[in-house]
């Protein structure tokens, strides 16, 4: 049986792929920490705003934007390492798929830490 923190991040890529950045920024806590190579180094603190933001954003430059889940690793109690291919069609019509891995911390049903890791190239 999936524990909860499978299900939680099943749903979070459910809201990633139907592009409601809303209900997926509501899954994080009101502030939550990110690692992220976008975001710059080190740990950024994030609103449930500027995550939905920042993925609207995104959105607009890949209208098409999705991610595919090709494992889900539980660690624990608080944490689910996935495993994703996120991929996408720029406005030059040039298509990018891009291997990520993310470490959420999930506490009390909601995502206190988002540490992400992927090749970060420059064009």
């Amino acid at each position: 049986m999936d524990s909860e923190n499978v299900k939680l991040v099943n749903q979070y890529f459910e809201h990633f792929n139907n592009h409601d950045w809303e209900k997926m920024a509501d899954m994080y806590t009101e502030t939550a920490e990110f690692k992220d190579p976008s975001l710059g180094p080190g740990i950024v603190r994030q609103t449930r705003a500027q995550t939905a933001q920042k993925y609207s954003e995104l959105n607009g430059v890949f209208p098409d934007l999705q991610d595919r889940v090709v494992q889900l690793y539980p660690s624990g109690e608080k944490h689910v390492v996935v495993e994703f291919v996120s991929s996408g069609t720029a406005p030059d019509g040039s298509a990018f798929e891009l291997p990520i891995c993310t470490i959420f911390t999930v506490e009390n049903g909601k995502i206190t830490k988002d540490f992400t890791y992927y090749d970060n190239f420059e064009e």
